[in-house]
């Protein structure tokens, strides 16, 4: 089953791809890799979950959070190659957590993330990870992820 069909299966769509906040590119190419730079929980142009997680936002919101950045980076991927299925593998996620004192569960936060990219592409969604609690993110956003992807 392609990639786009299974997100769909899960309830999901690919939304356009979210602009950059800077003075930077969405996405760099190097031979077969594909940087997609940081991105927030950002829906229809707004930021959609704030704070720091373990005050403001349980695990769980946290959770969603990083499967919104999962599907903006790959809303990304999927305009810069062509579809999902020219995704080969993601080599790694980033993903950063902008983290209440004392709040250690990081990597259940980005599993959000990390569970998103392997429904859709399955094996090819398997990726090496970094989950870093971090003080603040930009635009007061609870999450930040970074891909790097592997591509046709």
């Amino acid at each position: 089953m392609p990639a786009l069909e299974r997100l769909k299966a899960i309830g999901l769509s690919l939304p356009a791809p979210p602009e950059p906040a800077g003075a930077y590119t969405r996405a760099v190419r190097a031979g077969d890799l594909l940087f997609v730079s940081g991105q927030l929980p950002i829906a229809g142009g707004k930021v959609v979950y704030a704070g720091k997680v373990g005050t403001d936002l349980g695990v769980e919101q946290g959770y969603e959070a990083c499967k919104l950045c999962a599907l903006n980076a790959l809303s990304i991927l999927a305009a810069e190659v062509g579809s999902l299925d020219g995704i080969r593998q993601i080599v790694r996620l980033s993903g950063f957590v902008c983290s209440a004192e004392g709040f250690t569960d990081q990597a259940n936060v980005i599993n959000g993330a990390s569970d998103l990219m392997s429904q859709v592409l399955e094996a090819r969604g398997v990726h090496a990870r970094l989950a870093v609690g971090v003080a603040e993110l930009p635009l007061g956003a609870a999450v930040e992820l970074e891909v790097i992807a592997q591509v046709n």
